[in-house]
């Protein structure tokens, strides 16, 4: 039988950049998901914000 799996703290709230619609709309349904305790939206949104700059490459695209 494997070992218990270790989990951390939950990372902070990333911070919406203040010039960006799609990060404001996000931290409004972010804001909005946890005045209903949608924990899984929340956490959806974060991450959502937190990699919508990041630049990252899709897979399978040049």
């Amino acid at each position: 039988m494997d070992d218990a799996p270790r989990l951390g703290l939950p990372l902070e709230w990333p911070e919406p950049s203040a010039d960006c619609g799609v990060c404001q709309a996000l931290a409004r349904q972010r804001a909005a998901a946890a005045v209903r305790n949608d924990q899984s939206r929340v956490s959806d949104c974060n991450v959502e914000i937190r990699n919508h700059h990041a630049g990252r490459r899709r897979p399978g695209r040049q």
